[in-house]
This record gives C-alpha cells, sequence and structure tokens, in this order.
C-alpha cells in the first residue's frame, strides 16, 4: 500500500531529489520555460508553484522562505519583482505541461514545461 507516499522518488536520494528540484525550478524562473522529462516536469509543477504564491505574497517573511529554495539572489528578484505581480489576479495554474515526444538516447518521454503567459 502507498499510504502516505505521494511524489515520486525519480531514482535519487533524498538529498539529490531536493536538489534536482531546486535547480529545476531555479532554471524554470530564469528562463520562463525548460525541457526536461515528463516525470521530472509533473513533480516540480506543484514545487515551483508554491514558490510563485510565496512571490505573490511579496512580504519579508515569503522572501525568506522562497530563498530557502532559490539559491540565486538574481532569479529570487526577478521572481519577487515580475513574476509575483505578473500572477496577482490569477488564482493557481502558473505553469503548462507539454508533452514532446522521447527522446532519442534512451526513448525517455520529454515535457517541455512553461510558465503561463
Amino acid at each position: 500500500m502507498r499510504h502516505r507516499n505521494k511524489g515520486r522518488k525519480l531514482s535519487r536520494t533524498a538529498s539529490h531529489r531536493n536538489a534536482t528540484l531546486r535547480n529545476l525550478a531555479t532554471s524554470l524562473f530564469r528562463h520562463g520555460r525548460i525541457e526536461t522529462t515528463t516525470a521530472k516536469a509533473k513533480e516540480l509543477r506543484p514545487y515551483a508553484e508554491r514558490i510563485i504564491t510565496l512571490a505573490k505574497r511579496g512580504d519579508l517573511h515569503a522572501r525568506r522562505l522562497a530563498g530557502r529554495k532559490i539559491g540565486d539572489r538574481q532569479v529570487l528578484g526577478t521572481l519577487f519583482d515580475e513574476l509575483g505581480p505578473r500572477f496577482a489576479e490569477r488564482p493557481g495554474g502558473y505553469t503548462r505541461i507539454l508533452k514532446l515526444g522521447n527522446r532519442k538516447g534512451d526513448a525517455a518521454e520529454m515535457s517541455l514545461i512553461e510558465l503561463v503567459d
């Protein structure tokens, strides 16, 4: 039974998985869209949307909480200065996942995750 076991392990230890999600979220906020495997994109979506919700709040405590997850200060600044006000009226659903097909090397299913305009 899988009671209380949500989330994908992604064939990584817990610390490696956390580092992967932090790096994916930082890249997503820096570039607006990234191409990754479908499993990683589905795992990244709630992680990134929680951070955007913090950016919508915009206060100091929210900035410090988001700073725990986003290590790059420049990306953190753009998150709170640009993305927070951009999604201020939106009640959720800040990201979109588009499936791209399979990767040539290992046939892993690839997806594009992007911020909604």
